[in-house]
């Protein structure tokens, strides 16, 4: 699978909280590490995300692909609503690095969590 249209479905399924598609897309033993969370293996990782979850709203800005075909980065805007009920927003960049069978081995989440941060943590208490 061209690593563009993996990017897309692993953001359908980011969106739509559908953890065995979204799952699929990664390697075993797969890393993910994230401003919230950590560094933590992609099926933990996302089983906390989605517990904390109520509704996500992506809004694709751009795909890029490295020169080897082994890294790519996707740019979105993602309206995210806790479990709690409150909404953040936040400009995101994930950085994905792909196996050579086109798995998801590690990504990487960027994104200024000074507006997030303090809603997360009051909603983990």
């Amino acid at each position: 699978m061209e690593l563009k249209e993996t990017i897309k479905k692993y953001l359908g399924a980011l969106e739509k909280a559908d953890y065995e598609n979204l799952i699929s897309l990664f390697a075993p033993k797969a890393v993910v590490h994230s401003p919230l969370y950590g560094a933590v293996e992609a099926e933990k990782f996302y089983k906390d995300l989605f517990k904390d979850t109520s509704k996500s709203v992506i809004t694709l800005k751009d795909i890029f692909v490295g020169d080897n075909s082994s890294k790519g980065a996707a740019n979105f805007l993602y309206d995210w609503t806790l479990s709690d009920g409150s909404p953040v927003s936040f400009d995101c960049v994930d950085i994905f690095k792909f196996t050579a069978e086109g798995k998801i081995q590690e990504l990487t989440i960027i994104y200024d969590t000074s507006k997030t941060r303090p809603k997360f943590d009051k909603m983990k208490l």
